[in-house]
């Protein structure tokens, strides 16, 4: 991988990471325009998920530092409350993580009729939002269960994480910041512990498989694209313009079919 190649995939990844069309989807149809065998470079998928991550923390540091205060007090209250259903939501993708994730990776990975198809779902479910209406109601915990689901479905390259999850909370009457909060705040678990999995696990990894420069510009690319991507999708959701990204899905995915 070169230093331009690495910069176009951070970019990719930063941006889709938080826009709802599918991070995983549009670096698999990356690597294929590139020529980039995305299962290779293992160092360089964890490093731009850690600029991703990094650029959470950086948009949402107000609302994380307040439930950290909040859960170091050590007595039941809403910023517990809130930790803990952000942890029951990444349950069931870390079922399908620790279980089923190499037969998922080696069933979808560089079919882009798959993630042509999964794209379109993405697109199908975004449409459904415009009808949408907000009841009001906090997320609770029954919610959080039904959003983690969506989340582990997103595993899935085509199906888009923010996408699926921020739809599912809407389509459940919850109110769009609200959402938009939950959304972000509830990956930092998966990706932290995926990335944390990858790492240990795989060791053996070749040394400069992926040079030092591409990572650095990689990880600038996703850190930077992902800050304007995060502060864009909350403004996006609270708007309700959801639909606009429908249209896009729809029109890559049926590009991605066509391709493959």
């Amino acid at each position: 991988m070169n230093v331009f190649q690495a910069f176009l995939l951070g970019i990719i990844q930063g941006l889709t990471e938080f826009l709802p069309v599918s991070s995983s989807g549009h670096l698999e149809i990356g690597h294929h325009l590139l020529g980039v065998k995305g299962h290779n470079n293992l160092l360089f998928a964890v490093v731009v998920h850690g600029a991703t991550v990094l650029s959470t923390l950086v948009v949402f540091r107000k609302d994380i530092l307040a439930l950290c205060k909040g859960l170091f007090a050590f007595q039941w209250n809403d910023e517990t409350r809130y930790i803990l259903m952000l942890f029951l939501s990444a349950v069931p993708v870390a079922v399908l993580g620790l279980f089923f994730r190499t037969q998922i990776e080696e069933l979808f990975t560089g079919n882009l009729v798959f993630v042509g198809s999964m794209l379109i779902a993405t697109a199908s479910l975004l449409a459904f939002t415009y009808f949408a209406k907000s009841k009001g109601k906090p997320i609770g915990w029954l919610d959080s269960l039904i959003i983690g689901v969506s989340q582990a479905m997103a595993v899935m390259p085509g199906i888009s994480r923010s996408g699926s999850t921020i739809a599912v909370g809407l389509l459940l009457g919850k109110k769009k910041e609200d959402m938009a909060r939950f959304s972000f705040l509830m990956v930092l678990i998966p990706i932290i512990s995926a990335n944390c999995i990858d790492l240990f696990s795989h060791s053996s990894t070749e040394p400069g498989e992926v040079g030092a420069l591409p990572l650095a510009v990689g990880f600038v690319a996703a850190f930077i694209s992902g800050l304007l991507a995060c502060k864009w999708m909350i403004k996006i959701v609270k708007q309700g313009k959801l639909i606009y990204f429908a249209a896009y899905c729809l029109v890559i995915g049926l590009i991605a079919i066509f391709a493959g």
